[in-house]
């Protein structure tokens, strides 16, 4: 079985606020200006005449999200925290028609889910395989403020970017696409689209204009979904490798404070007490630049190299302290329950 996204790391760049693009209708509805507006492409009416029948609008007792058909017996993947709390949805169709949905399992820490509705021969959604290119095509379907299908193109503006999760609850670490398509409440669970008509990612989270931001949004990627959703259909949760450290991407400010002889990596933040990390010596301020064999010169490279491992497993990590190179060993272990 293939391992799971993320992690007892917290990678990445860390933003000061973020707003889950969600599922409240009652958030504040300012309008967002674009700085420069996309020029218009002509395949984008065809991809989105495409693929709105694969994105539908969930309704819950506190609000709305949207979601992607997964496959076409009624299986439905959402962003977990459009569902977080509800056992029954209402999914509503671009066709018009409204269903009940069962939510099957959800996973906080890489905000997921799956809905199960009782309606055979839907539109299943193409998912891509492979992580997108920076600058290309990206076109968000979703449902913003109850305004069913609708899209919003821009690009693919960053790939492995991070951030911390909503106040009061624990930092989220999710290897995301950055795009400045606009997302806003209403799309968490909608797709975000390719210009071949896959889906990439699954719309996750807009940092809103009142922290001074313009069309910066965020959406878990595609082979996260492919990795995790199965493994919330056999079991019914996820099981994620983690070293129980708190982890950023090496900057060369960074750098240079701590005067280490590396130039990339993942600094150590916090090392969690009793943890795999803890256990093997390993210190704030330290950089990993390996996990076993793999180099991990950036956040994604090292959630690729952790998700290859499962809970038990006993890998070498490379660490940078100051101007030496020390070779720990430590056993994976699971990244707890959000």
């Amino acid at each position: 079985m293939s391992r799971r996204v993320v992690v007892g790391a917290i990678i990445g760049v860390c933003v000061a606020v973020v707003a889950v693009a969600g599922w409240s209708t009652s958030t504040n509805g300012a309008a967002r200006q674009r700085a420069v507006a996309p020029a218009a492409q002509p395949g984008i009416p065809a991809l989105v005449s495409k693929l709105s029948p694969s994105v539908v609008t969930i309704l819950t007792s506190d609000g709305l999200g949207s979601g992607v058909v997964w496959s076409s017996d009624g299986l439905i993947v959402t962003a977990d925290h459009v569902v977080r709390g509800s056992t029954q949805v209402a999914v509503q169709f671009a066709d018009g028609k409204t269903v009940r949905g069962a939510v099957v399992a959800g996973d906080r820490i890489t905000d997921l889910a799956v809905v199960k509705v009782h309606r055979a021969g839907l539109p299943a959604a193409t998912f891509a395989k492979a992580m997108p290119r920076v600058g290309a095509l990206a076109v968000a379907i979703g449902s913003p403020f109850g305004f069913e299908n609708s899209a919003n193109a821009g690009i693919v503006s960053g790939l492995g970017r991070s951030f911390p999760g909503p106040p009061g609850q624990a930092p989220t670490a999710l290897d995301l696409i950055q795009t400045d398509a606009d997302i806003a409440p209403g799309d968490s669970g909608g797709a975000l689209v390719d210009a071949d008509g896959r889906v990439i990612g699954i719309n996750e989270a807009y940092i809103p204009p009142s922290a001074g931001a313009v069309s910066i949004g965020f959406a878990t990627p595609a082979t996260t979904v492919i990795d995790i959703v199965p493994e919330l259909l056999e079991r019914g949760r996820v099981m994620h490798p983690s070293i129980g450290a708190q982890l950023s991407e090496l900057t060369p400010d960074t750098a240079h404070q701590l005067h280490v002889g590396t130039d990339a990596g993942m600094v150590v933040l916090r090392v969690t007490a009793g943890g795999p990390a803890a256990g093997a010596g390993i210190q704030p301020g330290d950089v990993i630049t390996a996990l076993g064999t793999t180099r991990s010169r950036t956040s994604t490279a090292f959630v690729s190299a952790l998700r290859a491992h499962e809970p038990g497993d006993v890998v070498t990590v490379t660490v940078v302290r100051g101007t030496s190179t020390i070779t720990p060993e430590l056993t994976v272990s699971e990244q707890p329950a959000a």
